[in-house]
């Protein structure tokens, strides 16, 4: 197959290396900083996986092929850090986010249980159904604990072969030659150039700005009151995505603490930025989250940050050959990690079959099912 040249080492880098190397390539895979790097969005305790989404039936679809992937590479690593949890969705709107993601689940036979809001703290404690218009309790979905993941897979890469250069900062890419040049002047070069760096994706490539814009996210951590405690870690994922102001609570599984985000996207920074959170940027997004914590005043923040997300249009992920060796995999917003290595699969499908990559780009976008001969499971 060649050599293969990655760049950027989180899930999606660390994905597309291990699906590559399984194809046969010889894979070098270049991270600017440590790998898990603390800037990358993809190191934080933790990141959802959920089929609940909205009208998009495709992505919900691949959210099982998502876990088979998940098991494979589980399986690979020597660990599952996977915590089930289920998903609670609330919304304050009958026409909302969660209706849509109602019809699409049961059009797919997925079990679902509406909750009364006023009904709703009898079964979560933690919880005030104050302006709730519904509540839908879905029984799968769970927490991917995220930096122990992409710790392992590359763990597991570098004693496959997979050669993993850290500290190798690239400033520029020619994705028609294959090339990578580094801030220390060396030029790599390869068959296949692969660019998978998040938020830094719009400065290597600015043709692909336009479906990965650097957004700053603000996630907050929490200590709930000791009479909430046990609730919250038994607890489900929250998604109270209201269209004037949505927010997510991740409970505090395995030793976390419970992690508040935004779900709305700033489309605003410079993934250079510093990683800490203002006070200001911390209370906004605990503001979203207050309606819906009883006691709320009894939550101690231990900490808020930072994360930089690549966003697209319609949070469409793009997978897309922008030079004759090179594929780009970017515009994964906040919902990527989820598919990582699904994701990484269809790239190395399109990098052995060049003439498959609009159909595999229509499926990673979310636009069509993908026909099951294209990217066979195992």
């Amino acid at each position: 197959m060649g050599k293969a040249l990655v760049v950027g080492g989180g899930i999606m880098g660390l994905c597309s290396a291990r699906a590559l190397h399984r194809a046969g390539w010889a894979v070098e895979l270049l991270e600017q900083d440590a790998c898990p790097n603390p800037r990358g969005s993809s190191v934080d305790h933790h990141r959802l996986i959920r089929h609940a989404y909205g009208a998009e039936a495709v992505y919900m679809r691949m959210v099982d092929r998502a876990h088979r992937a998940w098991d494979r590479l589980f399986a690979a690593i020597g660990e599952a850090p996977y915590i089930p949890t289920g998903t609670l969705m609330l919304a304050d709107a009958q026409d909302s986010w969660l209706a849509a993601s109602r019809t699409a689940l049961g059009s797919a036979g997925h079990r679902m249980e509406e909750i009364p809001p006023a009904g709703l703290t009898a079964r979560f404690p933690m919880l005030d159904p104050a302006g709730l218009a519904e509540a839908t309790l879905v029984p799968t979905g769970g927490v991917l604990l995220a930096e122990r993941i992409v710790a392992g897979l590359a763990r597991h890469l570098e004693a496959a072969g997979v050669t993993l250069r850290r500290r190798a900062r690239v400033e520029a890419v020619d994705p028609a030659r294959g090339q990578a040049r580094l801030a220390d002047g060396r030029v790599a070069e390869a068959e296949l150039l692969v660019l998978a760096a998040g938020p830094w994706t719009a400065a290597l490539l600015p043709e692909l700005a336009p479906r990965a814009t650097p957004s700053r996210q603000i996630v907050v951590f929490l200590e709930p009151p000791a009479a909430h405690r046990a609730a919250w870690e038994a607890g489900p994922m929250l998604l109270d995505l209201s269209p004037s102001g949505g927010f997510y609570a991740v409970p505090p599984v395995a030793g976390t603490p419970l992690k508040i985000g935004d779900h709305r996207f700033s489309m605003r920074g410079d993934p250079e930025d510093p990683r800490e959170a203002s006070a200001a940027e911390a209370e906004e997004i605990l503001a979203l989250a207050r309606p819906r914590l009883r006691d709320a005043a009894g939550y101690r923040v231990l900490g808020a940050r930072a994360c930089y997300y690549e966003v697209a249009p319609e949070e469409r992920i793009t997978l897309a050959r922008p030079g004759e060796r090179c594929l780009a995999l970017c515009g994964t917003s906040g919902h990527g990690f989820k598919f990582g290595p699904v994701l990484g699969e269809a790239l190395a499908a399109a990098a052995a079959r060049p003439e498959h990559l609009p159909t595999l780009a229509a499926w990673v976008a979310g636009r069509a099912d993908l026909p099951p001969h294209l990217l066979p499971e195992g």
